[in-house]
């Protein structure tokens, strides 16, 4: 069974918690987070993204900006930016978009469970991106990012969670610019903690919905920690990462759609005739075609929307990975047809959030010619059963959004 304790968070006051938030590292280019930095000097991106204050010729992964990095949350917490709760707490953390809502548990998961697959994974990681938020993680003697885990709630342990929204004020209840509102409640009832270690550990997995890179250098980071300190007995803060826990029956997966540059030397009609082969092709005049079901995708190409499904004796509908409609279009339509051998590697192709919408599609495919692929959602299910197989699934698969804020939570190592 998984371990989800309490921890005391550093949190931002109630009157900065919305400046402070801010959208995760990874999803932000530089020049992004230096606009946003320049703006707003409680940003978060000053302390994940130390690179802003140094200037644009300074390296991102010089060993200057992860000093900076500590510095600056040095600094946030001298200039009483930050507060350290005085004793360990659970959190409540809500976002909504639109009408989506989806409230998450706050508190810190156990590296041994993830070394031991408890906390389970369903994507690969890239050294190079490890290594990276490993020297940020250590330098600054903390978990500044939280780990996107879900996991099978008992109806209980969500009612505890409703109720205690409902008969608490919020510590935190702003909207960013971007319209998603974000709120947070704080959980310090002994009763209430007890209460919820013991229905957390009655969850038999956790599944990393976002953040592989995050949790594997959160993991790495400990397990230096445990060779720092030979002692160790299991309890010290840096044997665990922050992790925010949301019900997957609660969970919303967006579509990760597809743009690919060019046609691959062919011209419309030869395209249409090679994707026949493996694709029942319906034109889609009008109207953006947004699949709605499994094993469906829309395609648009020279201004007009294509709807296509897959032939059933396409691909094995017996291999759960081998079935998933990003491996459906990659090995019968992008490989084969427009030669896109490796996704991973090949600058032909790019990735594009379901958060951005179908005319966003159309208009990068109008740029120079190219073909966008409107996908059809993985399903929480399909993430847990390739995840529960240990297998890895390919890679842009899922879309999660809204995308936690960072700095509204803090885990420090070793205090």
């Amino acid at each position: 069974m998984a371990t989800f304790r309490p921890f005391a968070a550093l949190r931002p006051t109630k009157e900065l918690a919305k400046q402070v938030a801010a959208l995760p590292y990874d999803v932000v280019t530089r020049k992004e987070a230096e606009e946003l930095g320049k703006e707003n000097p409680y940003s978060f991106l000053h302390v994940d993204r130390a690179e802003i204050d140094l200037g644009p010729a300074v390296d991102p992964y010089s060993s200057k900006v992860y000093e900076k990095a500590r510095e600056n949350l040095e600094r946030m917490k001298k200039e009483g930016v930050y507060q350290k709760d005085s004793v360990p707490c659970y959190y409540i953390y809500q976002q909504q978009m639109g009408e989506y809502i989806q409230t998450g548990l706050v508190g810190c998961a156990s590296i041994d469970d993830y070394l031991n697959h408890v906390v389970k994974r369903h994507e690969l990681t890239r050294e190079e991106k490890e290594e990276d938020r490993i020297r940020h993680v250590d330098t600054c003697d903390a978990n500044t990012g939280p780990i996107f885990l879900t996991g099978r709630f008992s109806d209980e342990l969500i009612d505890l969670m409703d109720h205690w929204m409902t008969v608490h004020e919020a510590e935190y209840d702003f909207q960013e610019e971007d319209g998603i509102f974000h709120r947070v409640w704080k959980i310090q009832d002994p009763e209430a903690i007890k209460s919820i270690w013991k229905m957390t550990g009655q969850i038999s997995s956790f599944y990393i919905a976002d953040g592989h890179h995050r949790a594997a250098s959160a993991v790495k980071v400990g397990r230096k920690r445990r060779q720092e300190h030979p002692d160790y007995t299991g309890e010290e803060e840096f044997n665990y990462f922050l992790s925010v826990l949301f019900p997957c029956r609660r969970m919303k997966i967006l579509p990760y759609n597809r743009l690919v540059k060019d046609r691959n030397g062919m011209d419309e009609k030869t395209v249409l005739s090679r994707v026949k082969e493996n694709f029942e092709l319906l034109y889609f005049p009008g109207l953006p075609c947004k699949p709605t079901e499994r094993h469906c995708f829309g395609m648009y190409m020279g201004g007009q929307w294509y709807h296509l499904r897959a032939r059933e004796n396409s691909y094995n509908q017996e291999d759960p990975i081998a079935s998933l409609d990003v491996s459906i279009l990659q090995e019968n339509l992008l490989a084969p047809v427009l030669g896109i051998e490796d996704p991973r590697t090949d600058e032909r192709i790019k990735f594009v959030g379901g958060i951005k919408g179908l005319k966003e599609l159309e208009n990068m495919a109008d740029e120079n010619g190219g073909i966008a692929f409107a996908m059809y959602p993985t399903t929480i299910d399909e993430l847990i059963e390739i995840a529960d197989a240990g297998e890895i699934m390919p890679p842009k698969s899922t879309w999660f959004e809204p995308k936690l804020r960072s700095g509204l939570f803090i885990h420090s190592l070793s205090e």
